[in-house]
């Protein structure tokens, strides 16, 4: 299994079935678009930097953007709603946090969650393996407190996503921000192959580049 990042909130999740989660055009953030065809697409938002799905469907593409629980193409999702602020959606609206499993590995997006989770949707994201988290605050969680929010679901792996990069046209902060909590952290560059029984016991940073 491989997990490919296309930039910003956009990974590639590549077994069997290609699972795109958060496409973006690339031209209107200012990176490079990504190159891929999905069997399935997650979409936590419609927000343009995270619903650009004719970017990477197919004839026989698969998209999922609303809360509740799926089967599309033998993959497992579950759909938790959240919101995109801290004032219950006022500002910014609402999310759609994805739980997935591929093969046996446990996959989390948190999104542009922008509020500390309940216990209740912390019970539903339930044990993860491999947990995507927004890095950059601003228009998310604050990098503290989205490392705070990460420490709490605990997973294996930690991805951060959504950060400042060269020539990303959007005022986020640097991954630095967020991992100087970290007490490992790993380069993986643009992708990595990945299989259950390797997966870190201790939990690990992954930091993908471009």
């Amino acid at each position: 299994m491989r997990i490919i990042w296309h930039g910003h909130s956009c990974f590639e999740v590549r077994d069997e079935i290609s699972i795109v989660i958060d496409p973006h055009d690339g031209r209107s953030i200012g990176i490079r678009p990504p190159k891929a065809t999905a069997d399935l697409v997650l979409v936590t938002h419609d927000h343009f930097d995270h619903n650009a799905v004719r970017m990477v469907t197919g004839p026989g593409t698969k998209v999922v953007s609303e809360p509740g629980r799926v089967k599309r193409h033998g993959v497992r999702i579950v759909g938790i709603p959240a919101f995109h602020d801290g004032a219950a959606g006022e500002r910014r609206g609402g999310i759609t946090i994805f739980r997935f499993t591929v093969g046996d590995i446990d996959f989390c997006h948190l999104g542009d969650v922008g509020e500390p989770l309940d216990p209740p949707r912390l019970r539903e994201i339930g044990a993860v393996d491999v947990l995507f988290v927004p890095a950059g605050g601003r228009f998310t969680l604050e990098p503290d407190e989205a490392w705070e929010l990460a420490t709490r679901i605990g997973p294996r792996v930690i991805v951060p996503m959504h950060f400042g990069v060269g020539g990303i046209s959007l005022p986020l902060q640097p991954v630095s921000s967020f991992i100087r909590n970290a007490d490992r952290v790993i380069d993986v560059g643009s992708e990595i192959d990945i299989v259950k029984e390797e997966l870190p016991e201790e939990r690990e940073v992954w930091v993908f580049s471009l």
